[in-house]
């Protein structure tokens, strides 16, 4: 359950304002039907964090449980410098509406999702948790929480939000995981 709380927690706070999140806002915004929207950032998160995860397990058999901790702890520690970067998402809309409206939004998702932080992060987590399955869902719940308001209710919501403030609460979350798992926080997971 401790994985599926924290990974629903950091990757809800880390995606306000993030590319995708962005995405969300642009998709809703070109095509008003936020059902196939919503189905679709579900199903592209599902896939790509499913991968990230299988990294993550894949990296955490790989390495020892020393070596597992400090990689974790710094990775921990990049990740909350990285939130307080905010992206941004070319507005332009080129190539969107090209598949229909969920195909569209299981693409652009899937694709702005490689590499972004939010999928660095389901890696670290799959990687600090030996529960893969509790990961995926905890950060496709993240996804969810922090992407289905910016469907339904759009730049409205955005705008009453201080992305300051939450960006620095997920820094914070992040610097606490980095810091706890370096100080062997993580020694009962075997790491």
């Amino acid at each position: 359950m401790e994985a599926i709380l924290i990974s629903t927690g950091i990757v809800a706070l880390a995606e306000i304002g993030d590319k995708t999140q962005l995405l969300a806002f642009l998709l809703a915004a070109k095509f008003r039907r936020p059902v196939p929207i919503v189905l679709g950032i579900l199903v592209a998160t599902l896939a790509n964090h499913a991968f990230a995860a299988a990294v993550g397990a894949w990296i955490n058999t790989m390495l020892g449980p020393e070596v597992m901790r400090w990689v974790l702890g710094v990775s921990f520690l990049g990740m909350a410098a990285w939130t307080l970067i905010p992206d941004q998402i070319d507005e332009d809309g080129a190539g969107i509406g090209k598949y229909g409206v969920f195909l569209t939004t299981v693409i652009a998702f899937f694709l702005a999702e490689m590499g972004d932080k939010t999928q660095i992060a389901t890696v670290a987590l799959a990687a600090r948790y030996d529960a893969m399955l509790d990961v995926v869902i905890g950060t496709t719940l993240g996804m969810m929480v922090a992407n289905v308001p910016a469907v339904y209710f759009g730049e409205r919501a955005a705008s009453r939000l201080s992305l300051k403030l939450v960006h620095g609460l997920a820094a914070a979350l992040f610097a606490a995981l980095g810091i706890a798992t370096l100080l062997g926080a993580g020694s009962r997971f075997g790491f």
